[in-house]
């Protein structure tokens, strides 16, 4: 929110979410975006030792999660021929945001931005790959994990991303 109303610009949600490792929801073995596309990391799937009956409920469970959170926030706004700067608290896999970057870039986005405070630089060369221009002047070695970086890493309630989302602050 405070982005688009620095650049005068309009503030909408890219739902990506997370597909989660089993017995450990924080490890994301990939990703799922809005228009249903899986991003998996097939070398932490193998790692993990997962069956593929278990990859394919992961996916099923975020793409269950995310139709929860399109419901709750609204659908993406058009983003075609539009600049659109995805802004997320920080980076570690990059899994969700390569998922957020990939919708807006098949979305026809004319250019994308995208803007994270923090993350590891191998993680960071990735996403320089997936959008025109990547905004992120933290990038420590070692990285071990984006809360680190925060004060308090506590969630924001659904509510205030709602009044946010209206342009209610």
């Amino acid at each position: 929110a405070a982005v688009a109303d620095a650049l005068g610009g309009e503030l909408g949600a890219v739902h990506a979410l997370k597909i989660r490792a089993p017995g450990n929801p924080e490890l994301a073995i990939g990703a799922v975006s809005s228009h249903g596309h899986a991003l998996v990391d097939e070398l932490t799937v193998r790692r993990l030792r997962m069956t593929e009956a278990e990859v394919e409920s992961a996916v099923t469970d975020a793409r269950e999660r995310l139709s929860g959170r399109i419901t709750t926030f609204g659908a993406t706004p058009d983003v075609e021929d539009r600049v659109v700067i995805v802004v997320d608290d920080g980076v570690a896999t990059g899994a969700t945001l390569r998922a957020a970057l990939g919708q807006v870039t098949r979305g026809g986005a004319g250019t994308v931005v995208c803007a994270v405070p923090v993350g590891p630089p191998q993680t960071v060369a990735v996403l320089e790959m997936l959008a025109d221009e990547v905004i992120c002047p933290l990038t420590p070695e070692p990285f071990r994990a984006v809360g680190e970086w925060y004060d308090d890493f506590g969630q924001t309630p659904d509510a205030r991303v709602i009044d946010l989302l209206k342009g209610e602050a």
